[in-house]
């Protein structure tokens, strides 16, 4: 019966990419639905929406992505402490497991649904000049919505932070966190220094790639380049990307960070709940509280002591000017009560993005179909 529910959740995971492709499929899905509760037998189940909230919490979070997902995790490993997370979205689901169905999340209940401005530099092949901005709304933020790349960036971009008067920024000081973290499955790697095993967010190398993925990397080879570690010291040369996949599906910081700490008394996850704004003292400039709307009802909850605001590029200084922190000229000319004129908002800065090479393949390569086949017959294999 353990093997059977193996297959079963194997199948329920994966069969939004096979669909279509064998009848033989639909009697197996509906029997995991209807003998395979998910939520309460996986050792991986989703976090409980917590219904009952504490007036006062030591700590209050404010959006649970890839950030506030890992604070709630480390701050409620202190038994004593008391933590709140409040999320705008919903859970995940089984649809964001499936890396290949990335695309189609855009737009869906789990994104905010942004669209960038026409600047006349970018997007001009998009209609109106805009672009999709995917931004996560569902716990576990963007790493619920993105394509799941685990890239640290360079060395001198964090000595360069510390330099500028930020302590505890260099590299080999943040590295040591970048390791805490880490659960490498790659044996090549989880030895090195750069990598670490172990840790809550699994990370490795995509398990499957077409003939192209070794193609590539061998011609940059003999072009002169190195295949490189893309998280190690140097990031110049032809490598297969690293990812925070777990067997083959997403590893979103939700799975990562949260599930694992799902049954803490002292962590309260509230979800479809949207921040109204921080309460801070005017005359001490300190926040002690949260204001926010749950279930149609404007609520408010009391730090004892830290709110940690960690709502993603947007909504967080979208809830700072909310809350009277902001440029004073722009806050008064919306009605909003100016506690501290700060230029929150200016200097927005997103990485550039192209939509890629474009090659013709004198060869069929189809990695959905080739992964059916092989799943297929190791599936008639097992039964």
């Amino acid at each position: 019966m353990i093997f059977a529910l193996i297959t079963v959740t194997t199948a329920l995971k994966t069969g939004l990419t096979i669909v279509g492709t064998g009848i033989w499929l639909i009697p197996l899905l509906i029997a995991g639905l209807a003998y395979y509760r998910y939520d309460s037998f996986d050792p991986e189940s989703q976090p409980t929406n917590s219904r009952q909230l504490y007036k006062e919490y030591d700590f209050i979070i404010i959006g649970g992505g890839s950030a506030g997902a890992v604070v709630a995790n480390r701050l409620s490993e202190i038994p004593h402490w008391s933590v709140l997370l409040l999320e705008a979205g919903p859970n995940e689901n089984e649809v964001t497991d499936v890396p290949s169905l990335a695309a189609y999340l855009q737009l869906s209940q789990m994104d905010w649904q942004y669209k960038t401005e026409p600047t006349g530099r970018a997007c001009l092949g998009m209609k109106g000049g805009r672009c999709n901005w995917p931004r996560g709304k569902v716990l576990g933020g963007s790493s619920v919505l993105n394509y799941m790349l685990y890239v640290r960036g360079n060395r001198q971009d964090y000595d360069n932070w510390e330099k500028q008067g930020n302590p505890g920024w260099s590299y080999d000081q943040v590295l040591y966190y970048f390791k805490k973290s880490e659960d490498n499955r790659n044996p090549y790697l989880a030895g090195n220094k750069y990598h670490n095993r172990g840790g809550y967010l699994t990370v490795q190398e995509a398990p499957w790639r077409t003939p192209l993925v070794l193609a590539f990397v061998q011609s940059g080879e003999e072009l002169g380049y190195k295949n490189r570690d893309i998280n190690g010291e140097h990031q110049a040369g032809f490598m297969v990307a690293q990812g925070t996949i777990r067997r083959g599906s997403r590893c979103s910081s939700a799975k990562a960070f949260l599930r694992p700490a799902r049954r803490r008394s002292n962590l309260h996850i509230a979800l479809n709940t949207y921040v109204t704004r921080v309460l801070i003292n005017p005359k001490t400039k300190k926040a002690y509280g949260v204001q926010f709307i749950r279930d149609g009802k404007k609520q408010m909850a009391i730090a004892r002591r830290e709110v940690v605001l960690s709502a993603g590029t947007i909504s967080s200084p979208h809830i700072l000017m909310l809350s009277g922190v902001g440029p004073q000229e722009h806050l008064q000319r919306v009605g909003i009560p100016v506690i501290h004129n700060l230029n929150v908002g200016y200097n927005l800065q997103d990485h550039v993005g192209m939509a890629g090479l474009t090659f013709i393949v004198d060869k069929p390569v189809a990695i959905i179909q080739d992964r059916l086949q092989v799943s297929i017959s190791s599936k008639i294999l097992f039964i």
